[in-house]
């Protein structure tokens, strides 16, 4: 899906105008001002007013022609509604200065009453501006400023927007009794986002009382220990709330210091030891100003995916980032479970489908990459690479074939014509049970006889599928009939050895989403280590955070157009 699928169904900003048609005469007050600069171009382009560049123009000239150019924003209430509107966007991670803020405050002091009397041209400026803004607004607030498909080709996650008309859509939107109201419908509504919202503005807080200084570098810090640098740690510690009390032995690392150490190190995904390390200092060292901007590409993607939820709704969420499993009814976690998932090269997709089946003891058949990037330079290392696998060699009629009467070298940089099928059994790749769901990268949920690879912290590690700790667990909630399969019936059915599919009595929806923060339901904040590198494309699109900002009420007082 492209960033335009989603605009056709809201915004679009693929409406070409057909004709300007009949409208008032450019001398006539605002509406011939806003004619004038319309026509001033006559294909869907970026223009500029006012020195702002108006990027929806697709959209705007057929929304003013359908009202004679007269102008939308006449009431001054709603003006300020709307500058009220541009300034919070702040909270939700995105810049004012995005949707004209710093001009929209000058011309709104210029033709404080509407601008009709004043000065016409810079009224029809202001309403453009305005206008442009209000469309911006909405749709970034909607989907997201960014397109997620050009971080994530496969991105699949349509948002559930009805069908209309964009240009009604949006009328019908700025012409309403409040725009605040308005603007507040069409953000997300989602515990996931407001949680992250909850979390900017808290790290905005510790930027402006100074942010913190790093830990020095040194040997490791454990309990017992007296070191200077024990000090700083204790500082750090309390600055995020990890070390809620004071000692009147700061130097010692004591056992109140330690568990502080391990629920920061639980809450970056470090293995919590109590000892901080090389790694453990290295993650609180990370400025307070890249907390932020980690904070504020979540809350993009955040925009990106989750209008598609109906939050009454289960759904599994594949954490890639967290390197987790969860099943949710709403924004309530039932179940949670370790996951491996693919490697940097080899990541697990972002995607969106629906589980449809479990299956029991299911055989393997070696995909076409995995074949030629691990299989065969196995093959042709150790001829009995196959049968140490147990894998089998199978021709399209499902007949076995000898692996010896292959020349497995002329497959190096050829198609290979048959297929590699392991039986099922305990040593599987894919364990006692595989979770479907269809997609095109034929990834899935599996068991996997890898298991202590689950202690590891650093857990990209398979091809692409996601390998769950428990997943008999996860197939009884999935199959939801405590009947015929509870889990004493789903472990039989997993020890027996035979191959069986039993399909969900209706699909469950599931997401594989790249989050490298989340807020826990006790509102505890966790940032993740970025395992594929994204984060840092995402906040260049969305530009850096700055320091200060001033309230809305500062920017009306100032301009005096309160």
């Amino acid at each position: 899906m492209t960033r335009i699928t989603v605009l056709s169904m809201l915004l679009c900003l693929l409406l070409v105008p057909a004709g300007f048609g009949l409208a008032l005469p450019l001398d006539d007050g605002v509406a011939g001002g806003i004619r004038a600069m319309l026509e001033e171009v006559s294909a869907p382009v970026e223009i500029e007013v006012s020195g702002c560049r108006i990027s929806t123009f697709s959209v705007i000239p057929e929304l003013y022609e359908r009202r004679s150019y007269r102008p939308f924003w006449t009431n001054s209430d709603a003006i300020d509604q709307m500058i009220r509107a541009i300034g919070e966007i702040y909270l939700e991670g995105l810049d004012p200065d995005d949707y004209h803020l710093r001009e929209i405050l000058r011309l709104r002091s210029t033709a404080r009453d509407g601008g009709i009397a004043s000065d016409p041209m810079a009224a029809a400026s202001l309403d453009l501006l305005l206008t442009d803004a209000f469309v911006r607004l909405a749709y970034h607030s909607m989907c997201g400023k960014e397109d997620p498909v050009t971080y994530h080709p496969q991105w699949n996650v349509t948002a559930k927007i009805d069908e209309t008309d964009p240009v009604e859509f949006i009328e019908q939107r700025i012409s309403s009794p409040s725009i605040t109201k308005t603007i507040r419908e069409l953000k997300i509504s989602h515990s996931y986002y407001e949680g992250l919202k909850w979390a900017l503005a808290e790290y905005r807080m510790l930027r402006s009382s100074g942010g913190w200084e790093p830990v020095p570098e040194g040997p490791t810090l454990k309990r017992g220990m007296a070191d200077p640098r024990v000090e700083a740690l204790r500082r750090r510690l309390a600055l995020t709330d990890d070390l809620p009390e004071a000692s009147a032995e700061p130097m010692n690392f004591d056992l109140a210091l330690e568990r502080a150490v391990m629920r920061f190190q639980g809450r970056h995904g470090l293995k919590p030891d109590g000892v901080a390390g090389k790694n453990t200092i290295a993650a609180m060292n990370v400025t307070v100003q890249d907390r932020i901007d980690q904070i504020r590409v979540n809350l993009e993607r955040a925009r990106w995916a989750l209008r598609g939820i109906d939050l009454d709704e289960r759904y599994v969420l594949v954490d890639i980032a967290g390197f987790r499993v969860i099943y949710l009814q709403g924004n309530m976690v039932i179940w949670s479970s370790r996951a491996q998932v693919g490697q940097p090269y080899r990541d697990t997709p972002v995607l969106r489908s629906a589980i449809v089946h479990v299956e029991f003891n299911p055989a393997w058949v070696v995909p076409p990459g995995i074949f030629q990037k691990d299989i065969l330079p196995e093959l042709l290392k150790n001829r009995g690479y196959l049968k140490k696998k147990d894998l089998k060699v199978i021709d399209n009629r499902g007949k076995a074939v000898d692996p010896k009467t292959i020349d497995w070298h002329n497959y190096v940089n050829r198609p290979f014509p048959y297929m590699l099928r392991q039986t099922p059994g305990e040593n599987s790749a894919l364990g006692r049970i595989k979770i479907y769901f269809p997609n095109e990268y034929l990834v899935y949920l599996h068991d996997t006889p890898s298991k202590a690879l689950f202690e590891e912290e650093d857990r990209t590690i398979s091809s692409g599928c996601i390998r769950v700790e428990r997943p008999l667990e996860l197939a009884e909630l999935l199959l939801d009939d405590p009947s015929r399969w509870n889990m004493r019936r789903i472990e039989e059915a997993a020890e027996s050895g035979r191959n069986q599919k039993v399909r969900l009595p209706r699909p469950v929806t599931i997401l594989l989403m790249y989050w490298t923060v989340e807020v826990g339901q006790d509102g505890t904040i966790y940032f993740k280590k970025d395992p594929y590198d994204r984060d840092g494309l995402v906040l260049e699109g969305l530009g850096r955070d700055e320091d200060i900002r001033p309230t809305t009420d500062d920017m009306y007082t100032s301009h005096g157009t309160k």
